[in-house]
């Protein structure tokens, strides 16, 4: 039986193919995209219950990605994980007033990152 479902935004191939081989090692099943304007299709399909975001993409911001997030009723309780490179101090200021269920910089501690996956979805560490 498949996983809880995630979605990596991330216009970086190696970072998504990266997270994405992780996450299906410990049992998720991954669906990627890798722009803004992609992030939102793929969710409104998928539905997936976790969205693990970057903030630099082209198309525009994973901020713009949050903001549509909390506008769409289908995915307007997803909890969102944001991962960047940015500016730490601004970005995660902006990403926890968004809502982010967490904030990692790139790159993210791999075992940090599972146990807020693993919050974020209600389950057991």
């Amino acid at each position: 039986m498949a996983g809880k479902k995630i979605l990596i935004v991330d216009d970086d191939k190696d970072v998504r193919m990266g997270m994405a081989l992780r996450l299906k090692l410990t049992g998720y099943t991954v669906v990627m995209a890798g722009d803004t304007i992609s992030a939102m299709s793929v969710a409104l399909k998928e539905r997936p219950d976790l969205v693990l975001l970057d903030v630099n993409m082209p198309g525009g911001n994973g901020f713009m990605v949050m903001e549509r997030f909390k506008m769409s009723t289908h995915l307007q309780l997803t909890p969102i994980i944001v991962i960047t490179g940015g500016d730490p101090i601004e970005y995660r200021e902006k990403a926890l007033s968004l809502g982010a269920a967490d904030f990692f910089e790139k790159p993210a501690d791999n075992d940090a990152l599972l146990a807020s996956i693993k919050r974020a979805l209600g389950e057991s560490a």
